[in-house]
């Protein structure tokens, strides 16, 4: 276990996304971490979320959350080590009996769990930006929520903190401010001093850097990806973080992957949009003004993060239906691979139309051609093989069922040699959500939410 320094929180990032490796968190205990924090949600996310609910009204929040559960939960009834996730998704309280299903699964008793609500606005429609659909259009609503729930939870002693929708980094900032005491800008609290502004900033950028799992740690590493050690056993990401703000992040010695300056660099500049105003229900971080140490040993130092006062808004995200989809790949091989794939999805286009069939979207591309860079990169003129994909977009399931039809008879009935079906079965439809984003009051929100806590 690596040491850490003097009044330290250790928080580590045991989820990246909704299907991460629930592995990975058997390596984070190693380092004993005061909490894990688990990110399961995407914009993406809560749409499938909220098409597991369509089939089902007691889904609606991640369903892989026992399997991290079964990791974490001897060591969080050990007393040292809490779980804070975001898995509620859409129906937080769905994910809490979830939770009281896995524990009396375990033979686990007396677990202290907060269940944070208050993210979904779709039942306010008072609320819903003036270019959102009607509330009866739409499948979900939820706001971006900060810290502030979260640590209400752990000032009750929970020892899991479930929560919907709130931003990713403020599952990390959260009890940073719980255990140590830092000031959050609220309307009867005292004015805040910039030393607050910056410590919240501090914690966020700890938490933008641990939300992703291994992507700080050697993921997605845009250097010298092949020298990475130990790639099929990726260390997720630790922090040390003391009152001041300080933080070093780094790996598990047991794991592989690395922790240098590059691929924490990387990740810092990883979806902020502006650089300079990193918006957060919490606080404004100016990304230009963190000083990033690589102290050698898969650790580095994170300091000088400055920050400022939040907007008042907090992001929303909602969604409505919009049509189905389909798709379909077919392999081709030289010579001329890319004129036949051409080809072939001209010849699938005209059938469609002959037969009547309405679309309201059509989309080609070309792997081992155009599919990754477009035109940006040249073309083999030759290339061995290449895989032709076929999307289409219909008004109703039955349509693109139908389309499909017209196209994997092509198999057989199409002028060009050897195209081979690159599906192990035939298309299937699946409905579309469209996404919705915009802003509202932060004040009107945060009188909605509340507490939940439950001893099971």
């Amino acid at each position: 276990m690596r040491p850490r320094p003097d009044g330290a929180v250790r928080v580590a990032g045991g989820q990246g996304f909704y299907g991460d490796d629930p592995s990975g968190v058997t390596d984070l205990l190693t380092e004993q971490p005061d909490y894990v924090c688990l990110e399961a949600l995407a914009e993406l996310t809560l749409a499938i979320l909220a098409k597991d609910r369509q089939r089902d009204e007691a889904l609606g929040y991640t369903r892989d959350l026992p399997l991290y559960l079964m990791h974490l939960l001897p060591a969080v009834l050990a007393g040292g080590t809490k779980v804070i996730t975001n898995a509620g998704g859409i129906n937080p309280l769905g994910a809490l009996k979830l939770l009281q299903a896995s524990a009396e699964q375990f033979g686990l008793s007396g677990l202290k769990v907060a269940v944070v609500l208050g993210d979904d606005i779709l039942g306010q429609p008072e609320l819903l930006p003036q270019d959102f659909p009607p509330p009866a259009d739409l499948q979900f609503a939820n706001a971006y929520l900060g810290v502030a729930g979260i640590v209400e939870g752990l000032q009750q002693g929970a020892d899991v903190v479930i929560t919907g929708r709130v931003a990713d980094a403020a599952l990390f900032l959260a009890p940073l401010v719980h255990e140590h005491g830092w000031a959050l800008d609220t309307p009867d609290g005292p004015p805040m001093s910039q030393a607050d502004w910056d410590r919240l900033a501090a914690g966020t950028v700890v938490g933008h850097l641990l939300e992703c799992s291994g992507q700080s740690t050697g993921g997605n590493n845009a250097g010298e990806w092949w020298t990475t050690p130990d790639p099929w056993r990726y260390a997720f990401p630790l922090a040390d973080v003391t009152a001041d703000g300080t933080a070093h992040v780094f790996t598990p010695e047991v794991a592989g992957g690395r922790c240098d300056f590059d691929t924490v660099r990387q990740q810092l500049l990883y979806e902020v949009g502006d650089p300079t105003s990193y918006l957060t229900p919490d606080v404004v971080v100016d990304m230009t003004s963190v000083r990033l140490t690589d102290l050698g040993e898969d650790r580095v130092r994170v300091d000088e993060v400055v920050g400022r006062a939040a907007t008042g808004s907090y992001k929303v995200v909602g969604a409505s239906r919009n049509g189905y989809a389909a798709d379909a790949s077919f392999a081709f091989g030289w010579p001329d691979a890319p004129a036949k794939a051409r080809s072939a999805a001209r010849i699938a286009r005209k059938r469609i139309a002959e037969a009547g069939i309405d679309l309201l979207d059509w989309h080609v591309e070309l792997f081992g051609v155009d599919a990754l860079h477009g035109p940006a990169a040249p073309a083999d003129p030759d290339p061995a093989e290449v895989v032709l994909r076929l999307a289409w977009k219909t008004a109703d399931a039955d349509a693109a069922m139908r389309a499909a039809r017209q196209i994997i008879p092509m198999a057989l009935s199409a002028p060009m040699p050897g195209l081979t079906p690159a599906n192990r079965a035939r298309p299937k439809p699946s409905s579309l959500l469209r996404i919705h984003t915009g802003l509202v009051d932060a004040a009107a929100v945060e009188s909605g939410r509340r507490v939940v806590l439950e001893t099971l």
